[in-house]
């Protein structure tokens, strides 16, 4: 697989989480196509899971160039292991489509962008349907900030909570608002003409209003031994409230680390995921 062509863009809409008087970075990963199919060449854009990189999504990544896609993947700002771990990167998830959005507008600045799909893996998932329409629930994540719904045990950052806890208490009741009225708001692009969830994440804190309003091709996989993003609580609400969403499990003895980490129990999961995103996207924007 060639390597990505890689540059930090920055948004001066937003604020670095680490320097506040800095735009924040949006990291770009570009791959050009081995063969294009089309001219221009379409493109998928990819969201990592949390913690993760868009650097280190070979395997959705590499089978896409080989079909003739053009593919752009991002860090997202406080949430990737190359720059490091903020509490708001883990928190504030709203603001990973936005990310995309950034990345799609300054390439659609330097070339005539060809047709658009997204696809993420886990919360990256979460991000790939937020551009195609789904939205968070404020009441979720109102009970969230107010501590009556736990947020998920993360490897990558254990004092999460009580990160949270401390940036609630010392947020004023304005800062609040403000931040919630964002996190409810919708984040659809209408360039992502269709979208591939890989065991996505956080299905119950999206409104299935949203997700009923959702027109573009969604498709799901998951693993049915992830106890980490269980089907029932995260996946299950795509595909149950999406009309236009299809899936199905990859495997009972797929486990969520199994499409990242080494030494996965279904080596060939996330070959044939893959290979399946290729035919999808085939399908809707070839």
């Amino acid at each position: 697989m060639e390597q990505p062509y890689i540059r930090v863009l920055y948004d001066t809409s937003r604020r670095d989480l680490r320097e506040p008087d800095r735009p924040r970075p949006v990291r770009l990963y570009l791959w050009e196509p081995r063969r294009p199919v089309a001219v221009p060449a379409p493109l998928v854009v990819v969201s990592h899971g949390t913690g993760g990189s868009g650097g280190d999504m070979e395997w959705l990544v590499g089978p896409l160039t080989e079909a003739g896609f053009r593919v752009a993947a991002v860090d997202h700002h406080g949430n990737n292991f190359v720059d490091g771990y903020e509490a708001e990167g883990f928190c504030f998830i709203w603001e990973r489509p936005r990310d995309i959005s950034f990345a799609l507008d300054a390439l659609a600045g330097e070339q005539p962008l060809g047709s658009v799909g997204a696809a993420g893996f886990s919360l990256g998932g979460y991000t790939a349907a937020a551009l195609a329409g789904a939205r968070l629930d404020p009441q979720v994540l109102q009970a969230v900030v107010a501590g009556h719904v736990p947020l998920p045990t993360v490897p990558e950052f254990p004092g999460l909570q009580e990160e949270l806890r401390k940036m609630v208490s010392e947020a004023s009741q304005d800062e609040l608002h403000a931040v919630m009225s964002v996190a409810g708001a919708d984040m659809s692009d209408p360039r992502v003409r269709a979208v591939f969830q890989v065991a996505p994440s956080d299905g119950m804190s999206v409104t299935p209003e949203s997700l009923r309003a959702v027109r573009v091709p969604v498709e799901i996989r998951w693993g049915g031994a992830d106890t980490i993003m269980p089907f029932d609580a995260h996946a299950k609400p795509y595909l149950k409230h999406i009309p236009t969403a299809g899936g199905c499990s990859v495997g009972p003895d797929v486990r969520h680390e199994g499409f990242i980490g080494p030494d996965p129990a279904d080596p060939t999961a996330r070959v044939r995921v893959g290979e399946e995103a290729v035919a999808f996207f085939l399908r809707h924007l070839g």
